[in-house]
């Protein structure tokens, strides 16, 4: 009696295979998968004093009425942790051409933020606008090396905002308060508004006090 042949062994090219794997390779010339940075975020009470870990990133967002560089300057214990881009312009002002000074001024932050993070130093962002790529491109890097991250909403009146800003905070607003903006990397987020402003006189960055 014949025996049955086996079953012969068909190979399979890495460019053949079907199903997902994350070490399938991908086509070239495409765009690199987005880290997914989302995560749970805590909705913080305002207090007179806040206190996040040493080594955070904070970022700081406003309409431009209540000027966000201002209340850091104001608030943040930490000297030279307050990076921002106004900062950075007024710095290279009269030393580029003005033509330059936006990209210049770009690159300049992003490399000083990113090489506080990298030595596990406190960044607080103040900035200009409310537009989420913009917080982004902070929150990532910040995710990526592992650092805690948090946001602080300056949420103003109606004679505070302009018309162009109003939408935008309004989303904000409500992203904020649902803890949404864990969407965006943030693990706190921080609404002050009226009042709260002005009663908080310090943000300081030191571990939690020990309970002995």
């Amino acid at each position: 009696m014949r025996d049955t042949p086996n079953a012969r062994s068909v190979k399979i090219g890495d460019d053949e295979r079907t199903g997902w794997s994350s070490e399938r390779p991908r086509p070239e010339g495409s765009r690199p998968r987005t880290v997914d940075i989302s995560g749970r975020c805590r909705v913080l009470t305002p207090s007179y004093r806040m206190r996040y870990s040493p080594g955070s990133l904070v970022v700081i967002v406003g309409p431009a009425k209540l000027n966000p560089d201002t209340f850091a300057d104001r608030v943040i214990e930490e000297r030279g942790a307050p990076m921002s881009l106004a900062k950075v312009r007024k710095l290279l002002a009269g030393r580029v051409p003005e033509s330059e000074i936006e990209e210049r001024s770009r690159a300049l932050l992003d490399a000083a933020v990113l090489k506080r993070l990298e030595s596990s130093q406190t960044v607080v962002v103040p900035m200009e606008g409310l537009d989420r790529e913009e917080r982004e491109r902070y929150t990532r890097m910040a995710h990526r090396l592992k650092r805690p991250r948090h946001l602080i909403l300056l949420d103003g009146g109606r004679d505070d905002v302009s018309d162009e800003e109003r939408p935008a905070l309004d989303d904000l607003r409500r992203a904020v308060d649902g803890g949404e903006v864990g969407q965006e990397g943030f693990q706190t987020a921080l609404r002050l508004s009226g009042n709260a402003r002005a009663e908080l006189k310090r943000i300081i960055f030191q571990p939690p006090p020990r309970d002995d």
